[in-house]
């Protein structure tokens, strides 16, 4: 099953999806080394909603929405739920993988490419039914500032770098910066 899957239900950034198919709350994002539990699925960077991840436990769906943006903060692609929507170039390719169980080995698993550079903008993966890893990042905000996920930390620009926090988001969302 390592086949892409492009999902085309689309909808707002930060809004759970209609008819009752995805399920969001209580989702522990670990980012880097930090986790943050009881998510509402949303990453905010510089107080605007930059990633969205749903889930659905029961058909093992693993769906990411984000915006990525350049160093001057214009915005030059659009991943919806999986799926590149806007791709400025052909820039960007998305990988899906369909995982048979929930581990951090076979799981459900998403990753985005630059293909320009050869790197990895976004690298998640469920690793539980309640649990989401952002395993690997390298992309900007918004305003422009460099974000770094990397197993032992996540980095917003130069400024702030967060490392083994432990957060309780009370059903709202993970905020980074």
């Amino acid at each position: 099953m390592d086949e892409p899957a492009v999902f085309r239900r689309t909808g707002p950034l930060g809004h759970a999806a209609t008819g009752g198919a995805l399920t969001r709350p209580g989702i522990e994002l670990c980012i880097g080394s930090n986790i943050f539990r009881n998510t509402n699925g949303v990453v905010t960077i510089h107080e605007k909603e930059q990633v969205l991840i749903e889930t659905n436990r029961e058909h093992g769906l693993f769906l990411i929405t984000l915006d990525l943006y350049d160093a001057q903060g214009t915005r030059i692609a659009h991943l919806r739920r999986n799926a590149l929507t806007l791709n400025e170039k052909e820039r960007f390719a998305v990988e899906v993988h369909l995982g048979q169980s929930l581990s951090s080995v076979d799981g459900p698993s998403v990753r985005l490419m630059d293909q320009q550079s050869g790197g990895i903008v976004l690298s998640a993966a469920m690793t539980s039914e309640h649990k989401v890893a952002l395993l690997f990042g390298k992309f900007y905000s918004h305003r422009g500032v460099e974000v770094e996920i990397t197993p032992h930390y996540c980095r917003i620009g130069s400024g702030r770098t967060l490392f083994g926090d432990i957060v309780e988001s009370r059903g709202g969302p993970a905020i980074l910066g």
